[in-house]
């Protein structure tokens, strides 16, 4: 076995476990974050951990609730996750800049942790693609 051809497997395991590995992270990600779409909805406690949804049609947040949650299903499902993803990264952005950078500056100080890394999160998934585990690559077989 030359080196090149060593190179070559080496590269092509590393790719494979970089598709896993990237595969289940968007799993991951997207199954938590629709439970966010679900709460404005009124499911898991709701928005006010009482059961209460967001006002249906009110803006932002009713509006924000199904995107979140149809983004959260596409992507993890790996339908169209690239564009979904960009979509909710802009969401989560929309989110930190209007709800928590006005309390203060930090993440740290105006709860906006969440928010920001779900941002950077689904950011990541829309430059990187879905990973493994997609429902267009079964669909493709």
């Amino acid at each position: 076995m030359t080196t090149d051809t060593r190179t070559t497997t080496t590269d092509t395991r590393t790719a494979r476990r970089n598709d896993v590995a990237l595969g289940v992270f968007r799993l991951v990600v997207s199954f938590l974050f629709g439970f966010h779409g679900l709460m404005g909805l009124g499911f898991f406690g709701g928005v006010d951990g009482q059961g209460a949804a967001v006002p249906f049609g009110s803006w932002p947040g009713w509006y924000g609730s199904v995107i979140e949650l149809a983004g959260a299903v596409l992507v993890l499902l790996g339908l169209w996750a690239r564009p979904a993803a960009f979509v909710l990264s802009g969401v989560m952005a929309f989110a930190y800049f209007t709800v928590h950078q006005p309390v203060a500056l930090l993440p740290i100080h105006n709860n906006g942790e969440l928010a920001a890394v779900y941002c950077w999160a689904f950011l990541l998934l829309s430059a990187l693609g879905p990973g493994a585990f997609t429902l267009r690559r079964a669909l493709r077989r």
